[in-house]
């Protein structure tokens, strides 16, 4: 294809306190390939957690390698086996708690492998996996990380046996210091598409935001003028991007009504939830494709939740339930919650995996993204042995598809294999690193 010059891969539309990022375009290769040194892949990571750990009798598959048949809880992944790894046999020692409060101290270290001080005022931890890889992407993206869920709540008091509320309400932390989750769509999109235009006025963004502009409608003029420099494939692609651009925005606009609830409280409508979900993982994909960011931690609930699933038939909340003291009717109701929340992991993916870049390669292929829970077992609180899942190839270091076991090895040999293969340069991780678990 020819064209005047090579765009920046940084190139935005708008103004006026608006800027809309662009996805991959051909037109953003330059004419020497990543092989000849002068591109550097991109490469994304998402961490996704889940509260109250897993039923692993419907979760552990029995057999090992490529062939290993999907259990119960996995069925979801169906449609997407071959790319995602399962990891069974990790522990994460560290996040023992000191006497109750499990999912407090599992939940803070659940992406830094490191023990934390039982209190209400004096909050410790390290710096989880997610922010190590934001600090050696510093100035590549707009955006650092961005850390997003679905219950809100401050970080002030107590919310399990004695530990911060902070230890229970985030899993990206700097130091000593949580990073507080965005739960909104809306304000999420806002984020990603507004405000970022260094000449505007507080006056311009406000005027947007009282009318309800599109973000859109500040970019038509220079859409016009870049597609001039385009291909016919780019075109499409422009224009298909700017679709779902405004697609997403009209989706986030009109259904930002989803139920928070802390531990302890259920919503009256808890079907609203998966709708939740859907908008924040549109917008988490927009996020990947646009480059605004390519670090990102989704909370699908706070530690502890005790949302109810009456719209899954089991009308009692996930951690009264997560207690389930080997009852079959509580099996049941976990085993529906956990391929529920299976469901939606497989929403992201799927919609990771349907938006391709030039080289025909996925944002997918280009992301590790990780799955777990703060404990193994709701009613044991055990942190060993967790539920593990990591899609994506990382841009060709994971070799998804199989099922592999490990025995006593820490969760953190997993995370420092994780960002070694994202290209930082580090030999240790958390409290208890001892190597590097193999991803291929």
């Amino acid at each position: 294809m020819s064209r005047f010059k090579t765009l920046s891969r940084r190139t935005f539309l708008g103004g006026a306190g608006v800027m809309v990022g662009l996805p991959m375009l051909e037109a953003m290769i330059p004419t020497r390939k990543a092989e000849a040194g002068g591109v550097t892949p991109v490469q994304r990571l998402l961490c996704w957690y889940v509260p109250n750990g897993i039923h692993m009798q419907a979760w552990t598959p029995a057999e090992t390698g490529a062939g290993y048949a999907l259990t119960p809880i996995l069925q979801p992944l169906a449609a997407l086996k071959s790319e995602v790894l399962v990891i069974s046999g990790l522990d994460n020692n560290p996040a023992e708690s000191e006497g109750p409060g499990d999912h407090a101290s599992g939940t803070s270290g659940f992406l830094t492998c490191t023990h934390v001080t039982k209190s209400e005022s004096v909050i410790t931890n390290g710096t989880s996996v997610d922010q190590i890889y934001a600090q050696h992407l510093a100035g590549q993206t707009v955006i650092p990380s961005l850390q997003l869920g679905i219950d809100g709540g401050g970080n002030s008091g107590g919310c399990d046996s004695g530990y911060s509320c902070a230890y229970s309400r985030n899993i990206s932390w700097v130091g000593n210091t949580p990073l507080s989750k965005l739960t909104s769509p809306v304000t999420t999109f806002d984020l990603l598409f507004a405000g970022f235009d260094p000449g505007a006025t507080a006056q311009e963004l406000e005027q947007r935001k009282t009318n309800r502009l599109s973000v859109l409608d500040y970019t038509l003029a220079d859409a016009e003028k870049l597609r001039l420099r385009l291909g016919t494939s780019d075109k499409i692609k422009l224009d298909e991007y700017l679709d779902s651009v405004r697609d997403l925005e009209l989706k986030v606009q009109t259904d930002d009504t989803a139920p928070a609830c802390e531990l302890g409280e259920a919503p009256g409508e808890p079907g609203d939830v998966t709708n939740h979900i859907h908008l924040m993982c549109d917008v988490m994909v927009k996020a990947f494709e646009c480059d605004r960011t390519r670090v990102i931690t989704f909370m699908a609930a706070n530690a502890g939740n005790n949302r109810s699933y009456g719209f899954l038939g089991h009308p009692n909340g996930h951690h009264q339930y997560s207690h389930h003291n080997s009852d079959p009717v509580n099996f049941a109701a976990l085993q529906a919650i956990d391929t529920w929340e299976v469901e939606q992991f497989a929403y992201l993916l799927q919609r990771m995996s349907s938006i391709s870049e030039p080289d025909g390669t996925t944002l997918l292929d280009s992301a590790m993204v990780y799955f777990s829970s703060e404990i193994e077992d709701g009613n044991a609180h055990r942190h060993g042995n967790l539920p593990v899942l990591l899609a994506g190839r990382g841009g060709g270091v994971v070799s998804p598809g199989r099922h592999v076991i490990h025995t006593d090895v820490p969760m953190a040999n997993l995370f420092l294999a994780m960002l070694q293969g994202l290209g930082v340069d580090t030999n240790s991780f958390g409290d208890d690193s001892s190597g590097v678990l193999p991803l291929v």
